[in-house]
């Protein structure tokens, strides 16, 4: 495999590890670097997400204008740079400001994926493109999985490790791009740039615009919340109701992960062909609202562990949705339908660590009136629930013409 390929890929993988690497241990290094208890430090730990996620949707189509502008190199090095010391300085954080700046500039530097992928497709042949923006989604996979198992196995030996260890990712992936990365952009082909072009909004706007998909587009929308609470919660919920160490809170998260990877990369293909798309969604949520049902009222991180396969079992939502959407949009108009996705999973990922952590900031706080750790996943049955009851409300066509967007 080709050196540049391989700088592509691992940036990818560092970009979607710069979440899942810190999530064990965020309970114990907000409560060190703040005080309080656990219900302050999950309150805490949304804003520090949803900064994260809002920064990352603001930003990654202005790296990506960026670098139709100065090209993909200089774009992507930097970005690795300042990641470096980012991580550098939050592994010396002493306060909670200092914290929630270094996530912002976190998520910055971790919005380089349409960089990475415009560099992907200027380096790749026509016929080789599709296959290579898999090895993307594969990477991007692959570091959703490593970072939380390598964040829990790091912070046992102190809270501030797993900075220390992305520190040292980024900073030798830097490296090896400095020494292998080639522009790919010539000067012929750079455009100005453009803040009409870098608008992250400008995707939404096409979701009052598709006919016929409104619907699904909402269903879509609160999938994405509900399941959210997992990533945002997961790591307060596993300290609060079972005890468990950040070891354990990163080995659970990342099986949590595999089992994901194995449903929507290998089950989801019979469960098409067997149920349809339709039915797919529908036993989709099903799952979905078992696991969290099983979650609300849970006290044993054995039975926790045991429901993690039934949750993943909801993971093959999303692609039934996208089947569904994409068969009723045009050919011409597939680019603007994931735009649209895209941006409503971001916006969800923005919304609902905020949400969730306070939820379960409320229910676990000294005097609740109803002490339930288990609040969140208990707000995402209901949501999922809406979700159902919305899909199911009208049959879906089983052939539709594809509308064309103007």
């Amino acid at each position: 495999m080709p050196l540049p390929l391989i700088f592509i890929l691992l940036t990818v993988m560092i970009d979607a590890m710069g979440v899942g690497l810190i999530l064990p241990v965020m309970p114990d290094l907000i409560r060190e670097v703040r005080g309080g208890g656990l219900s302050d430090a999950a309150l805490w730990g949304g804003v520090l997400a949803t900064g994260f996620a809002a920064m990352q949707f603001l930003f990654g189509p202005v790296l990506g204008g960026l670098s139709d502008r100065f090209g993909r190199r200089p774009v992507l090095l930097l970005a690795l740079v300042v990641m470096t010391v980012d991580y550098g300085v939050m592994a010396l954080a002493g306060s909670i400001w200092l914290l929630l700046i270094g996530r912002l500039v976190g998520g910055i530097t971790a919005a380089t994926h349409a960089t990475a992928s415009a560099y992907m497709a200027d380096i790749s042949p026509a016929q080789d493109r599709a296959a290579r923006f898999g090895l993307i989604g594969a990477a991007f996979g692959a570091g959703f999985v490593l970072g939380p198992l390598m964040g829990g196995i790091l912070g046992e030996y102190g809270t501030r490790s797993p900075f220390w260890a992305a520190a040292v990712l980024a900073a030798g992936n830097a490296a090896l791009g400095w020494r292998v990365l080639r522009e790919t952009l010539p000067q012929t082909q750079r455009r100005r740039f453009d803040w009409r072009r870098a608008n992250p909004l400008g995707a939404l706007h096409a979701l009052g615009r598709l006919p016929g998909i409104g619907r699904m587009l909402l269903v879509y929308f609160i999938y994405h919340v509900g399941f959210a609470a997992y990533p945002a919660v997961w790591a307060y919920f596993g300290v609060e109701r079972f005890g468990w160490s950040p070891t354990m809170i990163g080995l659970s998260l990342g099986l949590f992960g595999i089992q994901m990877a194995l449903v929507q990369g290998a089950l989801i293909g019979p469960v098409l062909r067997r149920l349809g798309a339709r039915g797919t969604v529908i036993i989709g949520h099903v799952f979905a609202l078992a696991a969290f049902a099983a979650l609300t009222l849970l006290s044993s991180g054995t039975w926790a562990l045991i429901m993690i396969p039934l949750a993943a079992l909801a993971g093959v939502i999303p692609p039934a949705l996208q089947g569904i959407m994409s068969a009723r949009v045009s050919a011409d108009a597939q680019g603007e339908l994931h735009g649209a996705l895209s941006s409503s999973t971001a916006l969800a990922m923005i919304i609902s660590p905020l949400t969730m952590t306070a939820v379960f900031a409320y229910f676990t706080a000294p005097g609740a009136a109803l002490y339930l750790p288990g609040a969140p996943f208990l707000l995402a049955l209901l949501l999922t629930c809406g979700g159902l009851v919305i899909f199911a409300s009208r049959p879906t066509p089983t052939s539709q013409s594809k509308p064309k967007l103007d």
